[in-house]
């Protein structure tokens, strides 16, 4: 190379001739080694973690744009990227981040606990104090008739519009679409519109309800799956599904982790008030103790087999029960910061792994999921909320009837009971006192349906306030008004 620069025509200086054959030398090693100096690592790992970063960076950028005036909400727009990440740009690949193809059902039912647990102890955290024990008359309108309704309207439209399909898993399906997701309903009651349009009163009677009848939804899924798995065995033990409905549902799943929530709220709460008394914590670890907190109890819960979404919810009612914790972090937004990672992780996520293909080639028709995704989110809540007007406080007229009505979002916890669910069918599949074909039939339509109904029902409701808007602005500038979105 030296001799090969001193023989050219041009005048090259000895320490640039140096240079140049060190950085020569360097290039040939890294191109004839099998150990190259230059390696691309593009792991999943990275690829995660790359997308992760650029979203939440990118769409931060504008987010007071998004929310503010286009009033987009986080979970529609990240559901959007998470799609666009497999199925547009080839940069995720679920099955090897997960480990593999029945690894992607673990992984979302764990990631749907994570971000219902913490969003639950949130949500709790920041009720008014003593809020489930005042408002217990309200509460228990809309959790008992209300639920039962919603149960009911639900599995009456899928029945409609799968007419074969058997009562039992009609139920089933239904029970997993039947509480409202507090992921997204948080997201509707917060922000520049709701501070605009909806009372305090109605915002937290939405977020409880919501946190409740999220962890309620136990009940309802196993009558059913009790009932399949009794219909579907050799040995018809009548005592079988009604001793385990009561005994593992009601007493232990559900009963225990409202005891549990509330040991473990009240604990900590009372730790915590001692050891900022005695100044043994600082701000920053008193500021995310309600997340250590959720952590904690959706770890053990899920440990204990109980109801750990539940537990989150009553954990961080009682965290709160006397405000105190609440008006110490009221200015604060280290919860929401949180909050807002998670579920855009979430949403990134069931984008991802969203089975698209399952809605063309899957068991049922595609023009009958949009019919039932129509009769769902009209019929599922509006009739029974309409019918409850006057007799909870918090909804006052008509108006605020149709919005709490309508807006009772499907999302993150039709998820995690879908794969409640699907677990418990699998088990049921592998005994061979079961019929195989049945079961496996009603988890195909099972997940095929939930899946849909939550895509439906982020995309509706995600859209339904800026279209809405739009509407409303345009029907001002034919009035002689300008279109400005707020």
């Amino acid at each position: 190379m030296a001799v090969l620069l001193s023989e050219t025509n041009f005048y090259v200086s000895d320490s640039f001739r140096r240079t140049l054959t060190k950085y020569m030398c360097i290039i040939c090693v890294v191109k004839n080694s099998h150990d190259s100096i230059m390696t691309l690592a593009i792991t999943d790992f990275n690829l995660v973690l790359t997308v992760l970063g650029a979203w939440i960076l990118v769409s931060g950028l504008f987010s007071h744009l998004l929310k503010e005036r286009f009033y987009l909400s986080d979970s529609l727009l990240s559901f959007l990227a998470g799609t666009a990440c497999t199925r547009i740009f080839p940069l995720l690949n679920p099955a090897s981040i997960a480990g593999g193809s029945q690894a992607v059902d673990t992984a979302t039912l764990n990631l749907s606990r994570l971000v219902l647990g913490v969003q639950l102890v949130l949500a709790g955290v920041h009720l008014p104090s003593r809020y489930l024990l005042q408002e217990w008359r309200s509460l228990s309108l809309l959790l008992g008739p209300g639920m039962i309704a919603m149960w009911i309207s639900s599995s009456l439209a899928l029945l409609f519009v799968l007419p074969s399909t058997p009562i039992l898993s009609a139920l089933a399906i239904a029970a997993c679409v039947t509480p409202t997701d507090p992921v997204l309903s948080s997201a509707i009651v917060q922000g520049h519109f709701a501070d605009e349009n909806l009372p305090l009163p109605l915002r937290d009677i939405v977020v409880a309800e919501s946190g409740a009848n999220d962890g309620l939804g136990y009940p309802f899924l196993f009558s059913a799956l009790y009932l399949i798995q009794y219909w579907s065995s050799d040995e018809k033990e009548w005592t079988t599904p009604v001793t385990s409905f009561i005994g593992t549902t009601c007493v232990y799943v559900v009963l225990f982790s409202i005891i549990y929530g509330l040991a473990i709220g009240y604990m900590a709460k009372a730790l915590l008030r001692q050891a900022s008394t005695h100044k043994f914590v600082t701000r920053e670890s008193f500021l995310v103790a309600a997340v250590a907190m959720a952590l904690f109890v959706i770890g053990t819960g899920g440990a204990m087999g109980t109801d750990d979404v539940l537990a989150c919810f009553v954990a961080g009612n009682a965290f709160t029960w006397d405000d105190w914790f609440r008006l110490e972090t009221l200015g604060d937004s280290v919860q929401p910061v949180v909050d807002m990672l998670l579920n855009v992780a979430m949403f990134l996520w069931l984008g991802a792994v969203c089975p698209w293909e399952s809605f063309v080639e899957g068991p049922v028709a595609l023009w009958r999921l949009v019919v039932l995704g129509v009769l769902v989110l009209g019929a599922r809540r509006i009739p029974v909320v309409y019918f409850l007007l006057g007799k909870v406080r918090q909804i006052e007229d008509l108006r605020q009837a149709l919005f709490v009505g309508y807006f009772g979002p499907i999302g993150v916890s039709a998820i995690f009971y879908l794969y409640i669910g699907l677990e418990f069918l699998e088990s049921l599949a592998a005994d061979g006192d079961n019929g195989d074909d049945g079961l496996r039939s009603l988890a195909d339509t099972m997940r095929v349906v939930v899946w849909f109904l939550v895509i439906f029902s982020v995309v509706v409701h995600g859209l339904s306030v800026p279209v809405g808007k739009l509407v409303y602005s345009i029907k001002n500038r034919s009035a002689g008004g300008s279109i400005a979105l707020p």
